[in-house]
This record gives C-alpha cells, sequence and structure tokens, in this order.
C-alpha cells in the first residue's frame, strides 16, 4: 500500500504514527535517497530534493526546520516530501515540460541522414539545406538541426594523399624514433626551405583594425621581388638556424648546410631530416652534401609526408606572424623582419611535443587500409 502524506504547513511535523515512521525509517529508501543524493554526477537540484526527504525522514522536524536545514523554502519540503511519498524516486524527477508538439517524427530524421549519406539531388553534386527540405516537405532550418546533430556537412571536402614510397613504415619509424628518442652524443635537426616569399606591396595603405571592423587591405599589390629561406630546427633546443638567399638549388643548399656544420660541434653526430625536393635529393645532390658534411646522415621523408618534418611547424608560424598580411614596401623590408623574428624566436624557443608515435603510426596504417577496402567495396 503506498502512503500519501497530507501537506505540512509550516509548523506541522513531519507525520509521526508508527506505520509512517517505519516507511520513513525503511533501509531501502534512505539508502536509496543517499545513494542519489552522494553521486558526484547527480544534478544539484535533484541532489537538494533527496536532502530534503533524508532530513525528513524518522523526524520529528517542521516543514520549516528541514527547510532551514537544507536551505530552501517551506513550501519546496511540501512539495517535494508529497511527490516523494506517491511515486518514490520517480517523484523527484522533473516533470515533462509543457511545449510545442513535435512534428518531425524519427522516420524522418532518418530517412534525411540516410539520403544525405547515400544519394545527391539530380542537378547537382551534393544536397543543400533547400533541397533536402523540398524533398521532405520540412523546413530548412529543420534540416539544418539534423544535419549539426550527425555532424553532417555535404558541402565540404577534405583532401588526403597516401604516400606512395615502398618504404613508408620504415622511414616513418625512424624518423618517429629521431624526434621522440634521438641518439646519444648526436644533433638531430630539421631542415627545409620556404622558397619565393614575395615582398608584396599594396596599392593603397591598410586601414587599422576598429572595434566592429576588422583590418583591411586592398585586394592588388605591386610584387617588389621574392627571397628563400633556409631553415634548421634543433630538435632538442627548439632554437632555429636560418639564412636568407635569392634562390634555391642545391648549390644554396650545401652552403646553408655548411653554416650549420659550422655551429654545431665537431664531437656530435649529426642527422639530418629533410624532404625529396630537387635540392636535396638526387645522386649529385646527396654527394654534393655528403662532401661538404662528412658526418652528417641524411634521413629523407616519404614520399608526400612533408607533415612529419618539424621545420614545417616553423614555416608555419612565420606564415602567420611575419608575413602575413604581406605589406613590404621593398625586399629589405621582409629580409629584416624575417631576420628579427628569428632572434626573438630563438629567444624563447624550446622544443616542439612531438606526439605521434610509432603505436600510431601502426593505427592510421590500419585505418588507411580499412577505408580502402570499403571504397573497393563501394565502386
Amino acid at each position: 500500500m503506498l502512503l500519501v502524506y497530507p501537506p505540512a504547513s509550516k509548523g506541522t511535523p513531519w507525520p509521526n504514527e508508527d506505520d509512517h515512521r517505519s516507511r520513513s525509517r525503511s533501509p531501502e529508501r534512505n539508502d536509496n535517497s543517499s545513494r542519489v543524493g552522494r553521486r558526484h554526477t547527480t544534478a544539484q537540484h535533484l541532489a537538494r530534493r533527496c536532502k530534503i526527504i533524508l532530513a525528513c525522514a524518522g523526524s520529528d522536524l517542521t516543514a520549516q526546520q528541514v527547510a532551514d536545514k537544507v536551505g530552501c523554502g517551506a513550501s519546496t519540503v511540501t512539495k517535494w516530501r508529497k511527490r516523494f511519498a506517491e511515486k518514490r524516486l520517480d517523484g523527484l524527477l522533473d516533470e515533462p515540460r509543457p511545449g510545442a508538439v513535435r512534428t518531425v517524427s524519427d522516420a524522418t530524421v532518418e530517412q534525411v541522414v540516410i539520403d544525405t549519406l547515400e544519394s545527391v539531388p539530380k542537378n547537382a553534386t551534393h544536397w543543400s539545406t533547400r533541397s533536402m527540405a523540398d524533398k521532405h516537405g520540412i523546413s530548412r532550418q529543420t534540416v539544418s538541426k539534423i544535419w549539426r546533430a550527425f555532424g553532417l556537412k555535404p558541402w565540404e571536402i577534405d583532401e588526403f594523399k597516401i604516400s606512395p614510397d615502398p618504404q613508408l613504415v620504415a622511414k616513418i619509424r625512424d624518423i618517429v624514433g629521431l624526434y621522440m628518442n634521438p641518439p646519444v652524443n648526436a644533433a638531430v635537426f630539421a631542415v627545409d626551405e620556404k622558397p619565393q616569399i614575395q615582398a608584396l606591396n599594396r596599392t593603397a595603405p591598410m586601414l587599422p583594425m576598429m572595434p566592429t571592423t576588422s583590418q583591411r587591405r586592398s585586394h592588388d599589390y605591386k610584387r617588389n621581388g621574392t627571397i628563400d629561406l633556409f631553415a634548421a630546427l634543433d630538435i632538442a633546443t627548439g632554437t632555429v638556424i636560418s639564412e636568407l638567399r635569392p634562390n634555391h638549388n642545391s648549390a644554396q643548399f650545401v652552403k646553408f648546410l655548411n653554416k650549420i656544420n659550422r655551429e654545431v660541434p665537431d664531437h656530435l653526430d649529426v642527422h639530418v631530416v629533410l624532404d625529396n625536393g630537387s635540392s636535396h635529393n638526387g645522386k649529385r645532390s646527396i654527394d654534393r652534401m655528403t662532401a661538404a658534411w662528412p658526418n652528417a646522415r641524411l634521413v629523407h621523408l616519404p614520399v608526400h609526408a612533408s607533415w612529419l618534418n618539424q621545420i614545417e611547424i616553423v614555416f608555419s608560424i612565420i606564415q602567420r606572424k611575419v608575413i602575413k598580411p604581406a605589406d613590404f614596401a621593398d625586399l629589405d623590408v621582409l629580409a629584416d623582419r624575417l631576420c628579427r623574428f628569428e632572434d626573438r624566436y630563438n629567444h624563447t624557443a624550446r622544443p616542439f611535443d612531438w606526439r605521434f608515435t610509432r603505436g600510431d603510426l601502426t593505427n592510421m596504417l590500419q585505418r588507411l587500409d580499412t577505408d580502402q577496402r570499403e571504397a573497393t567495396l563501394a565502386a
């Protein structure tokens, strides 16, 4: 039999009849309420309701006394102990909120998702919110909500490139090993060049940023020449060695390697991580580099895997913080800004926290293999 306690006024104590006391002191009730109240993931409003029931259990406290103890109003105590008496723990949950009747069924939502993933409209390459809405007789705002809920963006296309290098795994393992566990008594440098940096001069002065208005520049410009930036990142310290040159070829690259060689102690072995550009690869280029730096070990990246070269992170920083927004009066201004950046950067340089491990390589290859098989089956 379910007991319904009468509402308690401000001075009315909790019912103290024997059968009521036995129910209020029920181990099952106290245990469930206290467990919900102590749980870290319990919402605060539900936890306070449980505290109200626990404070009322087996006590002669009035509603006002319980309210003072918990920190709420007497009417709140009356409401929740009545709800608990009627529905037990379910009575402490919020009742359904009033609102408009749902007009889009689960079947419609499912069909929108299926159509988005498995079909295209007859007159377009992908669905838009309006074309999908017309097909299913719903609003484009509803289609937009469904796409956001399922993370669907039919207008976006990401690009990828799987390296065809037959020694892909071996090379990646070698490079990751140099990053994560470099050899003793050795220096590891990530080397590359950023070619043909343009000294662009806008045809009109840039307008400054103001509240509600972004910085603005003219779309047309005058070219004042180009310059090439050679750079080497010391993996252990995070410092950068750089040099500006008028062009990039194997002869210029060897001269830059000589500069690095002069700054490295003679007793250290050197590992140079570099890509497969024309000035870095090929028998003639390799012979030049080996002759200029006999104790250097050249570690070439896999084809189409420049993301493995940590110097590309530095180039990204330079592009965002030095070159952008690309407004230089002449080539000397650009060169001066690049040189001053190196001095500032090395003053606070720290090594990058490289997190791509050999285990990540295994997982990546497994995902690529699975994707290729699914693409083959779909075709």
